[in-house]
């Protein structure tokens, strides 16, 4: 089966983390975001009925709807510590702050030392720079690996607040623990004295972290914000060029090239004790999230956006752990939150028409790439953005046209833009174009050989076609070679021994992608047509019934129906009944 794997976005946020923390700590905390229940929905449930409705919802991942019922059994049963805690929970993840507090300082009565309550009463006293009270929070937390840097960290930015800047590096100085901790111990050092005005020791921290991982954003911003004023324009320059050469035009590396080839030297990263803060949280929560750590990334990032609400960074982080726990309608939210003024708004604004798309608002989104792309022809992201949505949508002779102008933006086209080909060919082929797809897949196969996608996708379109049989098998091969688990490459492999009429063949490779996917009606389709040519009539009529129950799309639906009540007819059905899903399908 030709299947598309979706490309990765942008690389926007994808070196924005200082480091990434181990897997192990990832497991701390709670719940995202939805509807909420109405009142009258509220009320007619009973206190059993909305804790049974909270823990379903929280299982779901809605923050809205399990801290609305949460809350609703709280009221019936307000001495409940088992309650409290998920409600408080709940409302921190969905964002609702100042109730979150309300919620946590009746946490605190019921356990002195809860490191989440504790901490978002410190964070609330600190964005009222009540930094004595904070510490005071913050210092009462039971403590871990990740509380103990986070505790660290945030009481260090209170102690800068009341200019006890020695006090604030020595705190973070003594802290000890896993080896991981020195690039958050040093950035968060090097910030406050950058902030202080202490050049020489800003300069030897954030150097420092610049040489544990000169591919982190916030290490690199860091370090050439304090070189801009520093050490001169040149070697500003130097390290965001180092870093440019890693993930290319990334927007805030590109406004501050700008600034600096201007003459401006740049401000401290962080300009307050608020903001540090909130880069401890952005930095940690946006760590976590990519290693499993959801829950807890969640609660982080509405704390860092709660100190620092225009923080583009933080919230792009936000949006797309929503979009990673499958919430695009919290996404779109969050992405219309970035500052119109930001950098980083372009990219927000296609991120935002992509999460349109899926919740079927594809109107909407096609009119915002539509817009970004009249207002910079040459703007890649987008048209490929909306190329990827018609395609999805199978409107194969625009997407054709669209990738078009994508290919067109490519003056000398490097190994990354094999997709704009590959996407290319599958429109051109879906749209009957084989002249032009062929060409497409073999430039894309020119820019990046043996990409086993594009050999998956040629071999198979030349099998199913009858031509250039060997070639198509050993490209398919190939890719089977890369990817033996990917169920959808093994099937394209079982697919072409049977066009090639090699049914044993065909049957052995097409069980092999049956357990890799048993849930894919298409490749259970594919197993009955082989089980019939080999005589296993009754095995190839169950696997067609799967494959009917697994609800294919309406096209295949009747064509397995057919064969249900017929068997195969001739070798021409085939062909025509059980062909593989095109990328284009949206698989």
């Amino acid at each position: 089966m030709i299947l598309f794997i979706p490309p990765r976005r942008a690389a926007v946020i994808a070196l924005a983390a200082v480091i990434a923390l181990p897997a192990t700590l990832c497991a701390q905390a709670t719940t995202p975001s939805a509807q909420t229940p109405s009142q009258q929905d509220l009320a007619r449930v009973s206190p059993a009925g909305n804790y049974l409705a909270a823990r379903h919802a929280g299982t779901e991942r809605d923050a809205v709807s399990a801290s609305a019922y949460y809350r609703a059994a709280l009221r019936a049963d307000p001495k409940n510590p088992v309650l409290l805690e998920r409600a408080f929970l709940s409302v921190l993840v969905d964002g609702e702050i100042d109730e979150a507090v309300k919620l946590a300082e009746r946490m605190v009565q019921f356990d002195k030392t809860h490191r989440v309550a504790r901490l978002v009463l410190g964070v609330k006293a600190l964005k009222q720079k009540q930094y004595q009270a904070a510490r005071q929070q913050i210092a009462q937390s039971v403590r871990g690996p990740i509380a103990d840097l986070t505790a660290t960290l945030i009481t260090a930015w209170t102690m800068q607040g009341t200019n006890e800047v020695k006090a604030a590096v020595d705190n973070i100085d003594r802290l000890t623990g896993p080896e991981w901790y020195a690039i958050f111990k040093d950035l968060h050092a090097g910030l406050i004295l950058d902030l202080a005005g202490n050049k020489k020791e800003a300069g030897k921290r954030l150097e420092r972290v610049y040489k544990l991982d000169g591919n982190a954003l916030r290490a690199v911003e860091a370090y050439a914000h304090w070189a801009s004023r520093n050490l001169g324009k040149d070697e500003a320059l130097k390290i965001y060029e180092a870093f440019d050469k890693v993930l290319p035009q990334h927007p805030l590396v590109v406004e501050a090239m700008d600034e600096i080839k201007d003459g401006e030297k740049l401000d401290p990263l962080v300009e307050s004790p608020q903001a540090g803060a909130a880069e401890v949280l952005f930095g940690l929560g946006t760590s976590l999230g990519r290693q499993g750590g959801e829950d807890l990334a969640l609660a982080y990032l509405q704390l860092a956006i709660y100190l620092a609400p225009d923080h583009p960074l933080a919230l792009m982080s936000l949006a797309d752990l929503y979009e990673s726990i499958k919430k695009p309608a919290l996404a779109i939210k969050i992405y219309q939150r970035v500052p119109s003024d930001s950098p980083l708004r372009r990219n927000a604004d296609i991120q935002l028409a992509t999460n349109l798309d899926s919740i079927d608002r594809t109107d909407e989104a096609k009119k915002i790439l539509e817009k970004l792309i009249a207002d910079r022809s040459g703007d890649l992201e987008a048209i490929t953005a909306l190329g990827n949505i018609q395609r999805v949508r199978k409107d194969f002779a625009d997407c054709a046209d669209t990738y078009g102008k994508a290919a067109a933006t490519l003056k000398n086209p490097q190994k990354s833009n094999w997709l704009v080909f590959y996407f290319r060919g599958i429109c051109n082929e879906r749209s009957k174009q084989w002249v032009a797809a062929e060409t497409d897949f073999k430039r894309a196969l020119d820019l990046f050989p043996e990409q086993p996608h594009v050999l998956n996708y040629l071999g198979y379109s030349w099998i199913d076609q009858g031509i250039n049989l060997d070639e198509g098998m050993t490209m398919i091969r190939r890719a089977v070679e890369q990817r033996p688990d990917d169920g959808y490459i093994v099937d394209s492999l079982g697919w072409a021994y049977y066009r090639i009429k090699n049914y044993d063949e065909a049957m052995k490779q097409l069980e092999r992608a049956v357990e890799l996917k048993p849930e894919d009606p298409t490749i259970n389709d594919h197993l009955g047509d082989a089980y019939w040519k080999i005589g296993r009539t009754l095995e190839a009529q169950f696997q067609w019934a799967h494959a009917r129950d697994l609800k294919p799309e309406p096209d295949d639906l009747k064509k397995i129906v057919e064969k249900i009540r017929t068997g195969l007819v001739d070798d021409a059905v085939p062909a025509e009944t059980a062909k593989a899903k095109k990328p284009g399908d949206g698989g």
